[in-house]
């Protein structure tokens, strides 16, 4: 499975908080972009929804990032997670989002990791242990 990325727009790849939208976060967006440009897959994981929602996605979209899937599992995540089900013989809805990191604000230093690693390793490395 490829490496997955789940990461917050208000103050993570944005400043500010909800519903201000916030300025860029430069260094952020630019690592995201270094991991979808080596292979990973984002999310864009968020508690805004509707309008909020829709402007918070052009703005991202106007930094040029663009989301495999917002507030869900990615569709290659949800095919891996389906077979597992299948195999285990359990039938049950997929609530949770899958991620290798998530990135978010509100969790203490993540973005600080998040910012130190080696896009390109990473996405090797994920690639490298195959589906685990």
């Amino acid at each position: 499975m490829l490496y997955i990325l789940a990461v917050d727009y208000d103050g993570t790849l944005f400043e500010g908080t909800w519903p201000k939208l916030g300025s860029p976060r430069e260094d952020v967006i630019e690592q995201t972009k270094a991991f979808i440009k080596h292979g990973a897959e984002v999310v864009l994981w968020t508690c805004r929804e509707s309008k909020s929602l829709q402007e918070a996605v052009s703005r991202c979209t106007e930094q040029g990032l663009e989301f495999n899937a917002i507030n869900e599992n990615t569709t290659a995540s949800k095919e891996y997670q389906q077979t597992k089900l299948i195999e285990k013989g359990e039938v049950f809805g997929l609530r949770k989002i899958y991620a290798d990191i998530y990135v978010d604000d509100k969790s203490p230093g993540s973005i600080e990791y998040f910012l130190a690693l080696n896009a390109k390793e990473e996405c090797k490395r994920k690639q490298r242990r195959g589906d685990d």
